[in-house]
């Protein structure tokens, strides 16, 4: 359930984002478009800084997360490859488990365990279905 949370909050914000670009962007468009993710990142990353201990490292977590995550996308919208595609879905990848772990900072003793465990497992799949994937 938590990683269905964690997608589907990348999802919308690629579609809030740097979503909003067509193929075959210009130059000009790509610069334009990585200076608003990054604009969007120090915005999203000066909310955390309202927030306390754990509940501030998970928002910059998923704040970074989101910044490379719609950077990935934006370089597969700029220059369509399999190669980016494939970077797109690691960055993907490596951001959910990056903010998965630190949500498990909230938790102690064995459920903090298994906790990690399950964060551990659900990267693992996606590392795997990344793999079998064709690009």
């Amino acid at each position: 359930m938590k990683t269905q949370v964690i997608a589907a909050l990348f999802a919308s914000s690629f579609l809030l984002g740097a979503g909003a670009q067509a193929q075959g962007m210009t130059g000009d468009q790509h610069k334009a478009s990585k200076a608003q993710i990054e604009a969007t990142y120090k915005s999203d990353k000066a909310q955390c800084d309202t927030l306390k201990d754990n509940a501030k490292d998970v928002c910059e977590k998923q704040a970074e997360a989101k910044e490379k995550l719609a950077k990935a996308e934006l370089e597969q919208q700029y220059k369509p490859s399999a190669s980016h595609a494939r970077k797109v879905a690691e960055v993907r990848a490596e951001g959910m488990y990056d903010v998965a772990k630190e949500k498990c900072d909230d938790q102690s003793g064995d459920a903090k365990n298994a906790c990690e465990k399950q964060a551990k497992a659900d990267h693992e799949k996606a590392k795997a279905d990344i793999k079998a994937t064709k690009y």
